[in-house]
């Protein structure tokens, strides 16, 4: 499952932006800024760095590192930092199986992620390890509709989104925050189906 998610993803690296320059300008633009205003301490994670659409956000004097498992979608993300000046660690690594020692990071953060990792509970419990007891955890994830009707629908087209595009498009990545034993603190509604998830490692 890995495997095919980052073969996806390395297919559609090269129009990642283009695929989603609508999303970008509309609205998501907003909300990178509003997550990463959320950033508290010095070492901050990011999971799921795609290209690098969050490099303009980044606060200034912080340390981040940021992980994709899409080698494509990296080597795009190393050219921007370079272009726009971004001091980031840039490494390739499997949400699922993070190689950070427990407790290493103050806040970790992720845009659009957990949609994709295969098994993202796993991916949340590895999240929680590395983080920092006290430290905290914000995600923005599109997320199962609650209108009976528009969740049929996205399981329905789910498996052909997944399979073209790589993110699930039904997942409960609230129920599964709160699975993985991080503390959830707050839940935004954004929209019907996009949340902001701030939760911490108790």
């Amino acid at each position: 499952m890995v495997t095919r998610v980052r073969s996806t993803y390395d297919r559609i690296a090269p129009v990642y932006d283009l695929m989603e320059g609508m999303m970008e300008r509309k609205r998501m633009h907003k909300w990178r800024a509003l997550v990463w205003s959320k950033v508290e301490g010095n070492t901050v994670l990011e999971v799921g760095v795609g290209t690098g659409k969050n490099f303009p956000y980044y606060p200034a004097g912080v340390e981040v590192t940021a992980i994709d498992y899409s080698g494509k979608m990296l080597a795009r993300a190393r050219k921007k930092a370079q272009i726009q000046g971004i001091k980031v660690r840039l490494e390739q690594m499997d949400a699922q199986d993070l190689a950070f020692p427990d407790n290493t990071f103050d806040i970790v953060i992720a845009i659009c992620v957990f949609c994709s990792v295969p098994d993202p509970v796993r991916g949340l419990e590895e999240v929680k390890r590395v983080c920092k007891p006290g430290g905290k955890v914000v995600l923005l994830e599109h997320v199962l509709s609650a209108n009976k009707i528009m969740a049929w629908l996205m399981n329905t087209v789910n498996p052909v989104v997944s399979t073209l595009m790589g993110p699930n498009i039904n997942r409960r990545t609230v129920e599964n925050v709160a699975k993985s034993g991080l503390k959830i603190e707050r839940v935004t509604d954004l929209t019907g189906i996009f949340k902001l998830i701030e939760a911490r490692k108790e």
